[in-house]
């Protein structure tokens, strides 16, 4: 176990903290007694009504907004976390988009549009929290399980998240003699916009009964998964955890 001694109390970093996964994470980690930034890209109502509902239940929480895949507006959020929160522990990355089609039929523009924020965006983020999380922390990015389930029209979204998977293992050896962790979460079918828009409600029960619980996740169950590599987990490290009721 780690002898770092962790600051108290904690700082997290949720990037597309304004809702679903993200918001469940932010709000879960506030619950962990974490000061939580909540990062959005366009929707600032959303995370002010996120971090007003951390500072309701008592804890601490900001609204933080930057373009994920500009380097230089990324540096600005964390600059302003650590300005005022004093430092970074947990870095978080759930932002992220899903657009799907056939290969053959796939627009580049929309592979081009995936590729900067799921790619890139996690990219820039990791580098900014690998340069600033202090010892005893955590990086915490987003994969899928759909790169194992391969499942029609979902190749360009599961490339995407492969690149995630190849970045986190490589950036947890990187980090050696830093005591940070870096894993990867990789959610199955989740209950969230991001998922469920644009399905019809016979594809919607099919992946629900492709789980042996017969249910599709929901957002709490994926931040329990983050609190625990977030918190307790300091010797889980390098890894990509499927969160997904069995579905892989």
């Amino acid at each position: 176990m780690s002898t770092t001694q962790i600051a108290s109390p904690r700082v997290a970093l949720v990037t597309g903290g304004s809702g679903g996964i993200g918001r469940a994470v932010a709000e879960r980690l506030g619950a962990e007694g974490m000061a939580v930034a909540v990062h959005y890209a366009g929707n600032r109502n959303r995370a002010q009504e996120t971090a007003d509902a951390i500072t309701a239940a008592g804890g601490r929480s900001v609204p933080v907004t930057a373009d994920v895949s500009d380097e230089g507006a990324v540096t600005a959020m964390f600059d302003r976390v650590q300005e005022t929160f004093g430092g970074i522990d947990v870095v978080v990355n759930t932002a992220g988009i899903m657009l799907l089609a056939p290969l053959a039929e796939l627009d580049l523009d929309d592979f081009d549009r995936m590729h900067r924020t799921n790619v890139r965006g996690t990219f820039t983020v990791s580098q900014q929290a690998a340069r600033r999380v202090r010892p005893g922390g955590a990086i915490i990015n987003f994969s899928s399980t759909v790169v194992k389930l391969t499942l029609p029209t979902y190749a360009a979204y599961a490339a995407t998240k492969g690149a995630v998977d190849a970045m986190t293992m490589i950036l947890a050896k990187e980090m050696r003699g830093r005591d940070v962790t870096v894993n990867a979460i990789a959610p199955g079918p989740t209950a969230t916009p991001l998922f469920l828009e644009g399905k019809p409600q016979q594809a919607v029960e099919s992946l629900k009964n492709m789980a042996p619980l017969e249910r599709l996740g929901e957002p709490v169950d994926i931040a329990e998964a983050v609190a625990f590599l977030a918190g307790p987990a300091r010797w889980v490290n390098g890894q990509v955890l499927y969160i997904n009721g069995g579905v892989a």
